[in-house]
């Protein structure tokens, strides 16, 4: 029977998500599975709840003060949740829903007992499950005691860890209502939950089963350690029998109690492997239904299970879709540990990063991967390929060998099948033969050819809109591709890096040196990101003798003003004009840098200058005139004295002239070339940001049309809608609000290193036992050791670094360079031995250690570290 203020379960299903909650939802969706047995009951609809919070003027004001207090201060979230819960809980019940409720219990059994339980809108949702956040009541009996309880579930929307886990989820308290759902009660001989996918690996093949005797609650609580039971293809596969002493059962007057379990039954399993089969399957039915892997709660009565409650599993990684569809195991590498940039992007960001990249790439989370499955399937290129990565990053080699060490994953090729290419520079080389020699001309050949490339886009773009604005564009991804493709594109990148790992390894072995060509490419010419943070250092040349400008830059600052407006206002200060000249001129030759650019859709600092402000000031603090030239000048000695050194030493072995002349070689080749290592990026973000304005000046039009709400709407639409809806001047409706919302909630999600097609997330390990106990392990990138003050900063735009300072981040892109000219080292927790943070951090001697799992959280800001450079590894010593 339909009520303005009860609803049966049966009557309801998933679309009415805002009048019963999340839970009612899920409860009334599950009861129309073949096969899924629910206990019947009914749902208070939201309305009553809103009823009654629409009398309460008082709670509007408490709500008022909830939304401003800090979250931090839990004294004051405390007593104000309190306050409010007081308030609900001692509020009349709108006019006709005892009556409505009394019906209802007389429906289902006015003597039965029933379980009164919390349904709000932000629950069990697909992105949230707020699993524990909202009260239940069980063995409830009597229409009174009902009613009670309800009230009590409507306040429990407002105890202190729902507060914050809204606040922590970014969910305004204003928007959610709270139903309630009122089920007969199960007395179950055991009762607990089963997992669809394994929560800890993410493996979707594999569930899991908690099981207790008894109520549920006595597991939930933690009141017993639950059986374990793993199950895999349908067999059991793995199983943890608990000593169960206690359980928790209904006192037939209303309420539970807590009971001990007969001796002779606490050792036996609470379930049979063919209660754990059965339970599974009924699983894997509800799985389908929802879409999703599935936390599901669970009671057995008479050999008959009940289901309870189902709710999405919201820690779990997307599993990319495989581009083959074939079905088969694939295995997925991480696009952005790669790239420095692990942060969940926008669709339009996406979709251009797939136009412009060099190698197939499927979205999950807001995050790209490559399939690497015939690559490590392969023989001829498994070992090579393997070597490549490890180089990068030897977490991610170690969780690949993990996997095929297991064998029952990635079958190989037979021998001869067609497989992925070899890696470039791995195996396939004798790690002792020197390396083929390129010609240093193609550099300055390559530069020209870029730049001339870059040109032709900015003026051909100029005259394009529409349609054809998107079918030019699509040319030019053609030859953005061409330019990265050019032949001797590569080989000046791999001639840089096969030089260094020569260097590298026959140093190591001929003279024990580690990493020695740290120190011997300091200051190589031509290295467009390191010059970008020397660059800086002038602009704070021209801004340090000029106090008023300073004055007004740390205004700017401190009011995190960000766009541009501050640069007109500084030529009305003595010494302003010179200052705004020279940002300017440092934009008009690094702005379309910024922190995550690889993704389009963030913001440049030629949009937001205000974001350079804290580096600059650092810079005139930190910095006598000049310094730039002088760091130059210094690595450059270093190098020069490292080179004569190593030379040296290696005359005095046997074979020691041929030793020191290939080393000669192999310097000059590394020297010639580590400059250009950084290029390909540079123009490949100089030109995103050609794209990138036409395609806002185009998003302009679309809004002066009508077409979409505000310009950065096209940020979530990827290419290909944007470029229909510039073709049909139409949009799904609610799209860019619900790409919104998805990309919140990515933006939780930790992107794994690899991952299967079944869901399985493999982080790898270092496994080395040559570090002090208590240090936490990374990888070697920049030689040295620096002992300092650690600053754990995640946004550039809030460093504020004195000299000495050591850098302790997430990961770092060439738009950190600016920044590096200020500390004295770097720990990150995600990097490679030839990624930017790593090329840039040898390039200014900073000793230099990434890959730190965790390193953000564990290095407190402020506490007093020391970063082993060579050794790969950070001590906290305070």
């Amino acid at each position: 029977m339909t009520d303005q203020y009860v609803r049966d379960l049966h009557e309801v299903d998933g679309t009415q998500l805002a009048i019963v909650g999340g839970k009612g939802a899920n409860l009334g969706a599950l009861s129309r599975i073949e096969g899924i047995r629910v206990p019947a009951g009914f749902c208070v609809t939201t309305d009553a709840f809103r009823r009654v919070m629409a009398e309460l003027p008082a709670v509007d004001a408490l709500l008022d003060r909830l939304s401003r207090v800090d979250p931090d201060d839990r004294e004051a979230v405390r007593a104000l949740s309190a306050e409010i819960r007081r308030s609900i809980e001692e509020a009349a019940l709108p006019e006709g829903l005892a009556a409505a409720v009394t019906d209802a219990l007389a429906r289902h059994g006015a003597q039965a007992a029933y379980a009164v339980r919390s349904s709000a809108t932000a629950e069990d949702l697909p992105t949230a499950s707020f699993a524990g956040q909202q009260d239940t009541y069980l063995n409830v009996t009597g229409s009174a005691a009902v009613l009670r309880y309800i009230s009590g579930c409507w306040a429990s929307l407002f105890t202190d860890r729902a507060v914050t886990y809204r606040r922590r989820n970014g969910i305004d308290h204003r928007t959610v209502r709270m139903a309630v759902v009122v089920q007969r009660m199960v007395l179950p001989d055991a009762a607990g939950i089963l997992f669809t996918a394994d929560p800890v690996s993410g493996n979707r093949r594999t569930a899991t089963v908690d099981a207790g005797f008894g109520l549920g609650e006595a597991l939930v609580s933690g009141l017993v350690n639950p059986d374990v039971f793993t199950v895999r293809d349908g067999e059991v596969v793995a199983r943890t029998v608990a000593v169960k002493q206690r359980a928790l059962r209904a006192v037939p007057t209303g309420g539970t109690e807590e009971v001990r379990v007969d001796p002779q039954q606490q050792r036996q399993p609470a379930l049979t492997d063919e209660q754990v089969v059965r339970l599974v399957r009924l699983g894997r039915r509800i799985e389908a239904h929802f879409g999703s892997p599935q936390d599901i709660e669970w009671c057995l009565v008479d050999d008959d299970f009940r289901i309870v409650q189902s709710r999405p599993i919201t820690t779990l990684f997307p599993v990319p879709g495989t581009a083959s569809g074939d079905g088969g195991n694939h295995v997925y590498l991480s696009v952005g540990h790669q790239q420095m940039m692990t942060d969940a992007m926008k669709p339009l960001g996406l979709s251009m990063w797939q136009l412009t990249a060099m190698a197939p790439m499927l979205e999950a989370g807001g995050r790209l991967f490559v399939d690497a499955t015939r690559n490590l399937a392969s023989p001829a290129s498994r070992a090579g390929f393997l070597e490549m990565v490890g180089r990068s990053d030897p977490l991610t080699r170690d969780a690949l060998e993990t996997l095929l060490d297991r064998g029952d994953f990635v079958l190989p090729l037979p021998e001869g099948s067609p497989g992925g290419r070899p890696a470039r520079g791995a195996s396939a080389r004798d790690a002792s033969a020197v390396p083929a020699e390129a010609d240093p001309a193609i550099v300055t050949e390559l530069v020209e050819r870029s730049e001339a490339s870059l040109a032709a886009l900015r003026r051909d773009i100029r005259s394009r809109t529409g349609p054809a604005l998107f079918d030019f564009l699509l040319e030019a991804f053609v030859e953005h591709k061409r330019v990265l493709a050019d032949p001797p594109n590569m080989q000046a990148i791999m001639a840089v890096m096969e030089a260094t790992w020569w260097l590298n390894d026959q140093l190591l072995e001929w003279l024990g040196e580690k990493n020695a060509a740290d120190t011997l490419t300091l200051s190589a010419p031509g290295n467009i990101t390191s010059e970008m943070g020397l660059a800086l250092l002038d602009v704070a040349d021209v801004i340090r003798p000029h106090p008023e400008v300073v004055a007004f830059l740390q205004g700017v600052q401190a009011q995190g003003v960000q766009d541009g407006g501050f640069l007109d206002e500084l030529p009305k200060l003595p010494g302003g004009a010179e200052a705004r000249d020279a940002i300017e001129a440092y934009l008009d030759r690094y702005g379309m840098r910024c922190a995550g650019e690889i993704d389009i859709t963030r913001p440049r600092w030629s949009e937001r200058p205000g974001t350079l402000v804290p580096a600059i000031l650092d810079n005139v603090r930190n910095f006598e005139p000049g310094a730039a030239a002088r760091r130059f000048q210094h690595g450059l000695l270093e190098a020069r004295r490292k080179q004569d050194d190593v030379l040296s030493r290696l005359r005095a072995l046997p074979d020691g002239e041929q030793k020191a002349e290939d080393t000669r070689r192999m310097i000059d080749q590394v020297r010639a070339f580590a400059g250009y290592r950084e290029y390909p990026k540079y123009n490949i973000v100089s030109r995103y940001f050609v794209y990138k304005q036409a395609l806002l000046e185009e998003a302009g039009r679309m809004v002066r049309g009508g077409l979409l709400g505000e310009e950065e709407d096209v940020f979530h639409l990827t290419f290909q809608e944007l470029h229909d809806l510039a073709r049909t001047g139409r949009v799904e409706r609610g799209l860019v609000q619900r790409r919104k919302e998805a990309f919140r909630v990515n933006q939780a999600l930790t992107p794994p290193r690899v991952i299967t097609s079944d869901g399985e997330v493999l982080s790898g390990a270092y496994r080395r036992d040559d570090v002090p106990a208590g240090a936490l392990v990374g990888l070697p990138v920049s030689a040295g050791i620096v002992e300092g003050r650690a600053r754990v900063v995640l946004d550039m735009a809030q460093a504020d670094l004195d000299a000495g300072d050591i850098l302790v981040t997430t990961y770092t892109d060439p738009s950190w360079s600016p920044v590096f000219v200020a500390v004295a080292g770097l720990v990150t927790e995600v990097g490679g031995l030839m990624t930017h943070g790593a090329v840039i951090a040898r390039e200014y001697g900073l000793p230099a250690v990434v890959g730190v799992e965790q390193a953000t959280r564990l290095i407190r800001d402020g506490q007093r570290i020391r970063v082993h450079g060579a050794g790969g590894y950070v001590e906290i010593l305070s």
